[in-house]
C-alpha cells in the first residue's frame, strides 16, 4: 500500500517515467509478442479497435480480481469493437496458461518482459492498464486496482466515440 502511494505521488506529481506521456494522447507503443498458445500478436493489427491493455501477474492479488471482470467486459463488448488484450508479466508461460485456462479468460494473453513494460513507461507496480482508442492513442492510464464500472464508463465512451479526439484522458 505504500509503494502504491508512493507511486501515485511520483506520477501524478512528476508525470510517467519512461514513455508514454501522461498529458497528451500519445500513440500507444506497438509490440510484437508471443502469446500463450505460441502466436505472434501485434497492437497495431488492433487498429480499428478499442484496445483495453492489461500489464498483470499470476502472483498479483489484485491483478487476479480485476480479470474476472475484464472477461465480462470481452464478452459485453466485443461485438462493437472491444479487444481486451492481457500483457502477463510473470517469469514464464507456465503459470499463465494454467491461469489462463483456470478462469477461462476469452482474450489474447501475451508474455510481456521489461522492454515491453519500457515501452509504456515502466511499469512500476501492477495491474496497470491502458485504454487506447480506435485511432491508436492512449486514452486513459490506471495504476492499481481500478473499479470495473470505471473501465465500462471509460470502454462506452470510446466505443460511442465518432473520434477519439474528444475522450478525456484518465489520470491515476
Amino acid at each position: 500500500m505504500v509503494v502504491a502511494a508512493g507511486l501515485y505521488f511520483v506520477i501524478r506529481h512528476h508525470g510517467a517515467p519512461g514513455g508514454v506521456s501522461s498529458s497528451e494522447h500519445s500513440l500507444a507503443p506497438n509490440f510484437s509478442l508471443l502469446d500463450i498458445t505460441g502466436q505472434r500478436v501485434e497492437l497495431s493489427s488492433y487498429r480499428g479497435k478499442v484496445v483495453l491493455l492489461d500489464f498483470w501477474a499470476t502472483w498479483c492479488d489484485p491483478c487476479r480480481d480485476e480479470i474476472p471482470h475484464f472477461i465480462e467486459l470481452q464478452d459485453k463488448y466485443r461485438e462493437p469493437g472491444l479487444q481486451v488484450i492481457g500483457v502477463s508479466m510473470d517469469d514464464g508461460p507456465e503459470p499463465v496458461r494454467e491461469f489462463s485456462r483456470r478462469f477461462k479468460m476469452n482474450y489474447p494473453v501475451v508474455l510481456g518482459n521489461a522492454n515491453t513494460g519500457e515501452l509504456y513507461g515502466g511499469v512500476l507496480g501492477l495491474p496497470m492498464a491502458f485504454l487506447i482508442g480506435r485511432d491508436g492513442r492512449i486514452r486513459a492510464r490506471h495504476i492499481g486496482a481500478t473499479d470495473s464500472a470505471v473501465f465500462e464508463q471509460e470502454i462506452v465512451n470510446l466505443l460511442r466515440s465518432k473520434t477519439d479526439s474528444s475522450s478525456p484522458e484518465s489520470q491515476p
